[in-house]
């Protein structure tokens, strides 16, 4: 009986996998797929603002302001909301990066939630018969769960900057995983794509997401009942209750037997887990100072790097969605891009410092490879490092992810992107959420052209992600913007194209947010479809562009301080509002 269910869930698999990879190839590996555009303003309040990727999300925080919570007091119940209104995105099975800004005392700090490989993983993790898995077969099932970390990072830092006890800030998620919520139109579309090949496989995440074998519909009223137990352990006993006893047990159950690629999650990973504070990684643009987070995120490194590469440039003077603007943003992009693939990982690992990277003479020298009337093609990493033998690495980095920010009423600031990796993460459902995939960020193969790849598997390390919270500040060290989206590895570019419109093109953060998006990761240059910047193909193509239109899906919020007051942006491409008073 067993072999004859086994074989069910490998057919099932293949057929799944079958149509993933199908439509992973139609969508150039863009799994969360676009779920339609809807035009948004700003929205303009005095006291606090919350912009989150869900209206359950949103309304979840601005109540934690209204009751005199903190931005952290709002982040936890952000992040436990969304862990069950937007399970396909982030949630407490998965990490997260966070910026936090004290208002009173100046001082920025970051918290490094990004999960790490399981002790037992060796370099070979995601190799057969000598050869590297397709990203597709590797991302299912236990092989690719990572030690979830977003829980330590906002107890970490709710430790240090709460207000409200912890044990009130998980209460609206625990009514509504009870009662119900409705499920909206992008979940809905999402699960009905039917792309996860392990969606259906695994019995729990089939009957939760698939009940009576049909797609949950938009509308439906959708209990999570273990969610909600989950959420009361944990706000009666912290993170314990998530990294030791039966939780951590059925986690780590779940990843070593799971059907299709059992794992190497044990208790004593879950037991061992620790979120870290990181130096935030900050340079000047113009006369401001842009911060962001340290490696193993790549987004404080690159989105500078675009950012300091094009100052010369003095984009001020070109409009938007000119074409002159549009190449010279996309030649900034490949050059980040080519440094990232080579030298950005796991610092704890990989000893490199972060400073040569973003020094002013090294981007300079970036900076003079650029003409500004013709594509470089593929670029080079440059040479900051004189000892580096290293390949690049090329992990895929899906864009199935989150991004939430928060001011409240001190100033203090929150910006915090949070994912598990390919949309509805490793297929595996434990106790109403969903665990990350997130090992399929680190590269496949380790060694490439007989060279090690800085970003490859090893133990108790954390992968590289493009996860990009970003930070402002003018002269006078005032925040003036906080930012951030999901987008796997274009998120770098969606972050830096909106920092280009509030700061050289005078725009609110809103209308940077609405900008036709263009993405070039040292590949092609990626034009977003039904925009005026469709119009733009020919004169890049006579530049030497090979372009691509597609849909774009970035999922930027964002936080704007003018003269004391809050503008708050969300992304027309996603469901997210922007709530406050």
């Amino acid at each position: 009986m067993r072999l004859i269910v086994l074989s069910l869930y490998m057919l099932l698999f293949w057929l799944a996998s079958s149509n993933v990879f199908a439509q992973a190839k139609r969508e150039a590996r863009e799994p969360e797929a676009a779920t339609g555009f809807n035009q948004k303003t700003a929205v303009k309040t005095q006291d606090y603002m919350v912009v989150a990727a869900n209206p359950y999300a949103s309304q979840a925080g601005a109540k934690v302001l209204a009751k005199g919570g903190s931005a952290i007091d709002a982040a936890v119940a952000i992040q436990a909301m969304l862990t069950l209104v937007e399970p396909q995105s982030s949630g407490i099975g998965g990490g997260s990066f966070m910026l936090y800004w004290d208002n009173k005392a100046k001082k920025l700090h970051s918290f490094d939630g990004r999960e790490t490989a399981p002790a037992k993983v060796t370099a070979d993790l995601f190799l057969k018969d000598g050869q590297p898995m397709k990203w597709i077969d590797a991302v299912v099932g236990g092989k690719s769960i990572g030690v979830p970390g977003t829980l330590k990072a906002l107890h970490m830092a709710h430790q240090e900057f709460g207000v409200l006890p912890w044990s009130q800030l998980f209460d609206e998620s625990i009514v509504l995983a009870d009662k119900g919520f409705t499920v909206s139109k992008r979940l809905a579309k999402l699960i009905a794509m039917d792309f996860h090949p392990g969606l259906k496989v695994f019995p729990t995440s089939a009957s939760y997401f698939y009940p009576l074998g049909k797609p949950l519909a938009a509308g439906t009223i959708k209990q999570n009942k273990p969610l909600s137990e989950v959420f009361k352990a944990i706000a009666q006993q912290g993170p314990k209750a998530f990294y030791t006893g039966p939780l951590a047990e059925k986690m780590a159950k779940a990843a070593q037997s799971s059907s299709i690629n059992p794992g190497y999650l044990e208790t004593t990973d879950l037991a061992a887990y620790k979120a870290l504070k990181r130096q935030p990684v900050c340079g000047t643009y113009q006369s401001y100072d842009v911060c962001g987070m340290a490696p193993p995120s790549s987004g404080g490194v690159n989105v500078l790097q675009i950012l300091r590469t094009l100052e010369p440039f003095n984009l001020s003077q070109y409009a938007p969605s000119s074409l002159k603007a549009t190449h010279l943003f996309t030649q900034a992009s490949r050059l980040a891009y080519a440094d990232r693939a080579l030298y950005i990982a796991d610092t704890d690992f990989s000893n490199l410092p972060i400073a040569p990277l973003i020094s002013a003479e090294y981007l300079a020298s970036r900076t003079k490879l650029i003409d500004p009337d013709k594509d470089m093609g593929k670029a080079l990493a440059g040479t900051p490092y004189s000892e580096a033998l290293l390949a690049a690495d090329n992990a895929y980095e899906l864009p199935n992810t989150s991004h939430f920010v928060i001011v409240d009423k001190q100033g203090n600031a929150i910006s915090m992107t949070a994912s598990i990796e390919f949309a509805f993460g490793s297929g595996i459902m434990v106790e109403g959420f969903l665990m990350n995939n997130q090992l399929t960020d680190f590269s496949i193969n380790p060694i490439k052209n007989n060279r090690l790849v800085l970003n490859r598997v090893e133990p108790n390390k954390r992968p590289r992600s493009a996860m990009s919270p970003t930070m402002v500040f003018d002269q006078e060290q005032q925040l003036v913007l906080a930012l951030g989206s999901p987008g796997g590895n274009r998120i770098i570019s969606y972050v830096a194209q909106s920092i280009i419109g509030v700061l050289d093109w005078g725009l609110d953060i809103q209308q940077a947010i609405n900008l036709p998006k263009v993405t070039n990761r040292n590949d092609y240059t990626a034009l977003e479809k039904g925009t005026e910047l469709e119009n733009l193909k020919q004169g890049l193509e006579k530049m030497g562009h090979k372009v691509q239109i597609r849909d774009l899906n970035s999922g930027v919020h964002g936080i704007q301080l003018v003269d004391g007051a809050l503008i708050g942006g969300a992304d027309p491409r996603r469901e997210g509002v922007a709530l406050g008073r």
